[in-house]
């Protein structure tokens, strides 16, 4: 007995014609009817009842096709598994990453991937979360660890890793340090420093200040946390920073949460699709790394 026979076996059961059956799996009727008969011969039974114009299943052939569409699907079943390992044991992989970012998770899950699965070249760029977004969009990407505004963009499966209030923070002898809360309004006061366009954050912060009609003079940008802060805290503008990332110069800067910016800043892990198995299996390593 073979794949192919039942195969057309179930062609013919389908289409309830031989001519059909023999256009749908591309070879001639008389080829169809040869290999059935063949079957039909190893089984000891007739399988169908060729004496009306439509081909219909004796008992034996209702009993048979349930286990030869069973069949069928488990010899697919091992196709598509055997495809996923070969996909797992070479191929590429390219992750995009915000500028700037330094989280040691996701570096920890790439290293651990790449223990797992040495066949599969993985490849990792910088760019801004604006045009990575775009390149897992396009496909250019499969994977990026992005800054956002929003929880999902439209057409891509995200996981949240970090959601956090945006902060003014300001050196010790400023004006806003002394203010136990702080507003937008009064940021519009102050030369501002912060993320350049195309960051998450920076679209949360245009987001806010559109919404109030406010325009705030941005004085300086930069792609890094760390050069914000070293340039707010040398007097050139208050710094507009995520939570954690004003937390690490505390002993430099004095952070206030801005009250009316209430969407907070995302850094998330953005994909199209898992039908990649190594995507998927990158994500598994993700997740792990940064529950961490």
């Amino acid at each position: 007995m073979e794949l192919r026979q039942l195969e057309y076996f179930v062609a013919v059961a389908e289409e309830q014609n031989f001519t059909r059956a023999a256009e749908r799996v591309h070879i001639s009727q008389s080829g169809v009817s040869a290999q059935v008969r063949q079957l039909e011969r190893e089984l000891g039974a007739e399988l169908f009842d060729r004496t009306a114009r439509t081909v219909t299943l004796t008992v034996a052939g209702k009993a048979a096709l349930e286990h030869a569409r069973a069949a069928l699907a488990s010899a697919g079943a091992v196709g598509r598994s055997v495809d996923e390992v070969t996909d797992l044991v070479r191929g590429r992989l390219t992750v995009g990453m915000v500028i700037g970012c330094t989280l040691t998770p996701l570096f920890e899950a790439l290293a651990a991937f790449h223990d797992a699965h040495p066949g599969v070249e993985l490849a990792l760029l910088e760019d801004s979360s604006d045009r990575l977004t775009e390149g897992v969009r396009s496909g250019a990407l499969d994977l990026a660890l992005v800054g956002t505004a929003t929880a999902a963009p439209d057409g891509l499966h995200a996981l949240t890793i970090i959601s956090e209030r945006l902060v003014a923070a300001v050196p010790a002898g400023h004006p806003l340090a002394k203010q136990p809360r702080v507003v937008l309004s009064d940021l519009a006061a102050h030369p501002l420093v912060c993320m350049p366009p195309g960051t998450g954050l920076r679209a949360v912060l245009d987001q806010a200040c559109a919404a109030q009609h406010l325009h705030p003079s941005i004085a300086m940008q930069a792609g890094a946390a760390d050069a914000i802060a070293d340039l707010a805290a040398r007097g050139l503008g208050v710094a507009v920073l995520s939570e954690s990332m004003a937390a690490t110069h505390r002993d430099r800067l004095t952070a206030r949460t801005i009250d009316d910016i209430e969407t907070p800043a995302l850094l998330a892990l953005l994909w199209k699709s898992t039908h990649n198995p190594a995507v998927r299996e990158l994500l598994a390593h993700s997740r792990r790394a940064f529950t961490r």
